[in-house]
């Protein structure tokens, strides 16, 4: 996945560039705007080395800031070596006081009176200021890196389920087509042949389409279309299917697979031993909604067996619903007047 612009290297290195320009030149703009027609004294004559002196101090700071943050942090403090990262920020306070006070006191003529006491008081709340900053840009980044890793993690462990949740659903979805042609075989029936005809288009399309994580709205009729003609070529007139999938109003996507358990459930609790058994079947797609409805009658006095693949279709694209489209989705399953109905819908919207 690509980066965004803001997280790039290049956009980092200049934020950084820009923040240590305006905080070095707040002193200097504060100056000049308290009295800009300021007489210069004799000490302000030699601007050249004074800003000099000043670009050495402002780099021996930015060089702690970076060395606090991505060494003695993680080497020192994370480690719990802290005697040992106690004097290394004395030492690099030392080397700060020191070059400054040497530079600052072999200040060509005309000198200005230099206190030391007064340079070490100053020299200690800058030193601090920075070693704050330092901490506090160490522990935001590690926290928003912290935060990305599990993110990505999070991603992955989605991915993964989602890989083992699709897996769970072709060999149960294969298992019925295949009981389907051990029937059309028993029967010697003629639709045998164009029966497998659909059945190897369906394996190509679960085979090399699925592998993607959405596909077209259009080709996922075509699948449930042929699911349902396999169907009904296998109970032949047993079974009355209305189905009725309108065309979308513009192209969408879909994830693959998710609307065939609830036909592939219909089909194996709506017919048997039902009396005058029915199943309607109701897909459209209109301004980002999906909307997909399907009904069979189902008697509850009869108790039904179970295979122990029985309620893998249902629970399957419930728990992918959650995955893919957390707080988009409406699944009603309702059992009303001898109907189990199965209403979805979902926002298609990206």
């Amino acid at each position: 996945m690509e980066k965004a612009w803001y997280s790039k290297k290049w956009m980092t290195v200049l934020f950084h560039a820009a923040a240590w320009i305006l905080l070095f030149s707040l002193p200097a703009l504060l100056r000049s705007s308290h009295n800009p027609n300021e007489a210069k004294s004799p000490e302000q004559v030699n601007t050249t080395i004074i800003f000099f002196i000043q670009l050495v101090g402002d780099a021996i700071l930015i060089a702690f800031f970076y060395l606090h943050a991505i060494v003695l942090i993680p080497k020192l403090l994370y480690k719990k070596k802290y005697l040992l990262y106690s004097l290394s920020i004395l030492a690099c306070f030392f080397i700060y006081v020191v070059s400054m006070w040497i530079l600052w006191d072999n200040f060509p003529k005309p000198k200005f009176n230099f206190s030391f006491e007064d340079h070490l008081f100053i020299s200690i709340f800058i030193f601090i200021f920075i070693l704050a900053c330092s901490t506090a840009y160490k522990t935001i980044r590690d926290k928003f890196i912290a935060d990305r890793l599990a993110k990505e993690k999070e991603t992955e462990h989605l991915k993964t389920e989602l890989s083992l949740l699709r897996s769970q659903a072709s060999p149960h979805f294969m298992f019925n087509i295949l009981n389907n042609m051990v029937a059309l075989a028993r029967k010697q029936s003629d639709e045998l042949e164009p029966s497998l005809i659909k059945f190897s288009s369906l394996m190509r399309y679960m085979l090399y389409e699925t592998e993607e994580e959405k596909v077209s709205l259009e080709n996922e009729e075509e699948y449930l279309q042929s699911y349902i003609d396999l169907q009904q070529q296998r109970l032949s007139k047993k079974v009355v299917v209305n189905v009725n999938m309108c065309k979308a109003d513009k192209i969408y996507e879909i994830d693959p697979m998710l609307l065939i358990p609830f036909v592939e459930n219909a089909f194996k609790h709506g017919s048997g031993y039902i009396e005058n058994p029915r199943i309607d079947i109701e897909l459209k797609a209109l301004n980002n909604m999906l909307y997909f409805r399907v009904s069979n009658k189902y008697d509850p006095t009869m108790q039904q067996v179970k295979d122990k693949a029985s309620g893998i279709g249902l629970a399957n694209v419930r728990r992918r619903l959650d995955l893919l489209h957390p707080g988009k989705y409406k699944l009603d399953i309702t059992t009303d007047n001898g109907l189990f109905t199965v209403s979805l819908q979902i926002n298609l919207a990206s």
